[in-house]
This record gives structure tokens, sequence and C-alpha cells, in this order.
């Protein structure tokens, strides 16, 4: 008899082939985090090892540098077709939190919002891997994709909770919450409408503690800022490295995360304590949701 484990995994793979099956123009977003990196290793499942579309991580460059090089080292190690996005008016502006002339919100709204937004309407430049030359090259293929697969968990945070595992977005990529279709019996809606934007989250009904029992149970890399290198402290959450601050823990390993999870000593510490621009989005994301954050 299947497991928990083996039923989330069975319907995540089920929602992939079925995203796969029903949107021309399809990506996947990859923030480098637990969550959506256990997405890919669902991906590779669903598709016999090989991810049949393109990886959009949006670049603020002001992640944390050994993020970017594991992106890079299993965008080679597994040929990955890897796109970033990048704001770089912003950043040449210095329009951003740490450079001191914006808040945290309007930083995240310009350095993620809009990029994702005008990165998957190909509105702005795109840079796509080139296994040949071992580089970023300028992506000259503008096509907007219209089904954007996303590591979404309903537990991690308030908003998060509204979403369905097909979720539409109007032409601007942003999000009325109200306007959602209802979704019974695995029965999903994917005909939309000619230019609808559609969210896609295989991971919704997944929790912390079932994404870390399943990185343990396939042994899936990840990055090591998720565990403690001796100081007593590890990152629970990922992010850019001005808004993103670790937890006390002595967790070394996915091994002791779970038995940290287990144990409760975490209960009363939200899962994204440590994003400064969470506290400001009044303790969630809805605002920055609401306009096409991830």
């Amino acid at each position: 008899m299947a497991d928990h484990l083996d039923q989330l995994e069975n319907l995540s793979i089920h929602i992939l082939r079925e995203a796969y099956a029903n949107f021309k123009s399809l990506c996947m977003l990859w923030s480098i985090g637990k969550d959506s990196t256990a997405l890919l290793w669902l991906a590779r499942k669903a598709f016999l090892g090989h991810v049949p579309f393109p990886l959009v991580h949006i670049d603020t460059g002001f992640k944390i540098p050994e993020m970017i090089e594991y992106r890079d080292r299993l965008t080679r190690q597994w040929q990955l077709d890897m796109i970033y996005g990048i704001n770089t008016e912003a950043l040449e502006r210095k329009e951003t939190f740490p450079d001191g002339k914006v808040n945290r919100l309007r930083c995240c709204k310009l350095l993620k919002t809009e990029a994702l937004k005008n990165t998957l309407s190909g509105a702005w430049p795109r840079y796509r891997f080139n296994h040949s030359s071992d580089r970023y090259e300028l992506d000259p293929n503008r096509e907007p994709f219209t089904g954007v697969i996303v590591g979404l968990r309903a537990d991690e945070e308030g908003s998060r909770s509204k979403e369905r595992y097909f979720s539409k977005r109007d032409r601007l990529s942003e999000w009325d919450i109200a306007d959602q279709p209802p979704e019974f019996w695995n029965q999903y809606k994917t005909d939309f409408a000619p230019g609808t934007h559609v969210r896609i989250h295989p991971l919704l009904d997944w929790t912390e503690l079932n994404i870390w029992e399943y990185i343990e149970r396939e042994k899936i890399p990840t990055v090591s800022l998720y565990y403690d290198q001796g100081n007593g402290k590890r990152y629970r959450s990922l992010g850019c490295w001005p808004c993103t601050f670790p937890i006390n823990s002595t967790a070394k390993n996915p091994k002791e995360i779970i038995e940290e999870l287990r144990s409760g000593q975490l209960k009363n510490i939200a899962e994204r304590s440590g994003r400064a621009q969470d506290a400001e989005d009044g303790g969630g994301l809805e605002t920055l949701r609401r306009e096409g954050y991830m």
C-alpha cells in the first residue's frame, strides 16, 4: 500500500503531466529553494529523467552566492534548459533596499515581481544557458509563457492557501483571489481563454515536513545553507541576503531537520519568519502576490 509520500508524489506527477499536455508554452520557476528543487526532482521523475520545459529563475542580484553556484552546477549536471531574468534597470539605478532608495516591499516588487512578469511575458531580455558554450546568452525567443509551474505550498503562508492547482492570472499576471475555478474530486480546469496566464501548483498539499521527508527519502541534493555549518544557525527559507535571516538550529542534514520539525520545537516560529519583506507586507505576502509575486 502506498504511503503518504507516495500519494503526494503520484498526485504531483499527475499535475505535472496534465500541465505538459494542456499548455503549449510552459515553464517552471526554480527559486533554488527546497520546495522548487523537490518539484524539479518530481519533474525529472514525471518525464523519465528529462525536464521537457524550460526552468526560469529570477536573479535579483542579491541572491546568496552559493545559491547561484548550486543553480548552475545542477543545470550542467542534469542538462537543464535554464533561463534567468533580471531587472537590470532597477539595479543600475540602485533603486533597491540595500542601496537605501526604497523599502523592502518596493525592492521586492521591482526585483522579483516586475522582473518575473516581464520575463514570463517576453517583454524583457531572457538569458538562456548554452550547454555548448557553457555560459548564459541572450535568448532570441520572446514567446510568452502562459503556463507557469510553481513550487508553492498552501501551508507555507496565508495567501498561498487560497490557490488552486491550476490558478489563473490576468494578462498582467495579477491574481483575482475570488475568481478561481473550483477543483473537486481531482477534476481540474485546464481550458482557459486565450491569453490567460495560469500558475500551476503541484506541491499545493505538501507540508514543510513532507518536503524534507521526500528530500531525505530521495536523497535530493540541496543547498548547504539549509544546514548548520557549526555556528548553531541555518536558513529555513532562502531569499536575498539583505532580507533573509537564519534561525537558531543545530540540524546538519535532512534527517535532523525532520526530527526538529516533528519535535514541535519550531511550532511557534513561522517558516518564513526569517524573510523580512513578509513583515512589511502585514505579516504575509498577499499584496505582493496579488501583483504577480511567486
